[in-house]
């Protein structure tokens, strides 16, 4: 019986192991490595076959300055800081979005509730490069999105929206809402409706148990949701890369240019390190919140 337990146990670590701690130290040792003319672009500060002894050496041989060089340009902090604040504000307004749907759907009649939920899951059907590129088409100033509001007289001339920060936010909030809807949605279908009802009955009126009764039992749900959203948005590419301008400022296009344009790979490894120790913080809390939810749940 232990030993089946401790091989339950093993397989998550194993996994997290293999497709986290290994390539974690890999890019690590290409981040304290250095550029080179050479496939791959850099010069290993030690090689494997090298066994302990290459690592003794390297130990005593630390060379940081890679992390000392981001500090020493501003792209690279104000990158952390402006994905930072995308995310941020992305994961505000895929709340606003998402509670009032998720709020629709518990509240729905039982029958329509599997659909709404098939609605909600149907665009993960489709390719997530497909999903942004269509975004392309419908804020372009040519784009559906243009062509309806002139068409209804809000505005006289095409509005200029694909290439900015407004057009990282719409496709931000469109592809990550479901991420948002999911969690809060299962925590208010288990909401025990007699408690509004004691609620007005006590004089309550319907605004005011929804603020005192459902948004505070939804809280664990909100949590999860926006750590959902938050986390990959921070490290987001694709959505800035075809949908931002040259203005648009994110951690994710820097590190593709310095992989890929600039072959600089131990200065991307760097970055990607300092980005994932900054991804930890929401991690953790993240578990930290799974964590009490499960010991609440007992």
């Amino acid at each position: 019986m232990n030993l089946r337990r401790s091989v339950l146990i093993s397989i998550p670590y194993l996994w997290l192991c293999c497709l986290f701690l290994v390539p974690f130290l890999i890019v690590f040792r290409i981040s304290l490595s250095d550029i080179a003319l050479s496939i791959p672009p850099y010069t290993p500060t030690f090689e494997l076959s090298e066994g302990w002894a290459g690592v003794r050496d390297m130990v005593s041989q630390l060379d940081f300055d890679n992390f000392r060089f981001l500090t020493t340009d501003d792209l690279y902090w104000k990158s952390y800081l402006s994905s930072v604040q995308i995310a941020l504000i992305s994961t505000f307004m895929c709340l606003l979005v998402g509670f009032p749907m998720a709020y629709g759907m518990a509240r729905a009649p039982q029958e329509w509730q599997p659909t709404l939920m098939l609605l909600v899951i149907l665009p993960f059907w489709t390719s997530f490069l497909i999903r942004v590129y269509s975004l392309i088409g419908i804020l372009s100033q040519e784009g559906l999105l243009n062509q309806f509001l002139t068409w209804i007289g809000v505005i006289a001339e095409p509005l200029t929206i694909l290439n900015t920060n407004v057009a990282v936010y719409i496709g931000i909030v469109y592809t990550y809402v479901p991420f948002m809807i999911l969690p809060i949605y299962a925590t208010l279908i288990k909401l025990d409706g007699s408690l509004l009802e004691a609620a007005e009955d006590l004089g309550c009126s319907r605004t005011e148990a929804f603020w005192r009764i459902t948004v505070p039992l939804s809280k664990a749900g909100i949590i999860a949701g926006c750590f959902l959203v938050f986390i990959p948005a921070l490290g987001e590419f694709v959505i800035p890369s075809l949908l931002g301008g040259s203005e648009t400022l994110m951690i994710g296009k820097v590190l593709y240019e310095e992989f890929f344009s600039n072959r600089d790979w131990p200065v991307a490894s760097a970055v990607a390190v300092i980005l994932l120790l900054i991804l930890i913080v929401p991690i953790v809390l993240y578990q930290r919140n799974e964590q009490r939810m499960i010991e609440a749940g007992k």
